[in-house]
């Protein structure tokens, strides 16, 4: 496997070619972003955290039968993954009440949802990712309905899967954000990450913020957001 063309860079992530065609590399950066970008920060060495937290819980949900993207992580900051065409919507699987939710619909936070709620927003930045509901997608030709259909079943289960693989470590999977691509066989794969900066994630004891919200509403500490990202990654590797 070797390193070859630089093909495009997000908020987060720069992306490579290799020498196999269906193949890339990603590479983690230490930025942090949130309101759609407005407020940005460099956090040292939050691109390692987050790399090896995504490689633990995408090794893990493919141990449970969840295909997705990830081959191998290949250094502390990049992993080698399948190619894929990504789905321009993020899905947000939510099991309590949290962040815009409870803001949009003026719910205090903390609420438990009996039937986790899924939703769908549109990946553009010029229009600010707006939610968007199944139609919409649809009639924006963004995925078909019998698509969504498969990716409501596969949100589902790795919810579930998710619920149970946090509170095993005394946390709770208050929401999160995953995304999915199609590779050359026209299969739908989860893409993207999971981390800290896609959920939140409340102790089960103290309720303590454990995600990016310690970096969006309440601390610009960065030592306290990288020690929350630490805390996370240590829980996992505890097993």
């Amino acid at each position: 496997m070797i390193k070859k063309k630089y093909l495009l860079e997000g908020k987060t992530k720069k992306i490579y070619s290799t020498d196999n065609p269906d193949e890339i590399i990603i590479h983690y950066k230490d930025s942090i972003t949130s309101l759609n970008g407005l407020k940005k920060e460099l956090l040292q060495d939050k691109g390692i955290l987050n790399n090896e937290i995504t490689t633990l819980i995408f090794k893990f949900l493919k141990d449970y039968g969840v295909k997705n993207h990830f081959i191998r992580k290949i250094n502390n900051r990049e992993q080698l993954c399948y190619k894929v065409d990504m789905i321009p919507l993020e899905f947000v699987v939510r099991n309590i009440v949290a962040g815009s939710m409870s803001r949009r619909l003026d719910i205090n936070e903390g609420i438990t949802i009996d039937n986790p709620i899924i939703e769908i927003f549109y990946k553009n930045d010029g229009l600010k990712d707006p939610w968007l509901n199944y139609h919409h997608a649809v009639f924006l030709n963004l995925i078909s309905y019998e698509e969504l259909n498969k990716v409501n079943r596969i949100v589902s289960n790795i919810n579930n899967i998710l619920k149970k693989y946090f509170l095993d470590k005394n946390i709770i999977l208050v929401d999160f954000k995953i995304e999915f691509g199609k590779n050359k066989k026209n299969k739908i794969l989860l893409s993207d990450e999971i981390s800290p900066d896609t959920c939140r994630l409340w102790d089960k004891k103290t309720m303590k913020k454990l995600d990016k919200d310690r970096f969006r509403n309440e601390f610009n500490d960065k030592e306290e957001v990288i020690d929350t990202y630490m805390e996370i990654l240590k829980r996992l590797n505890a097993g």
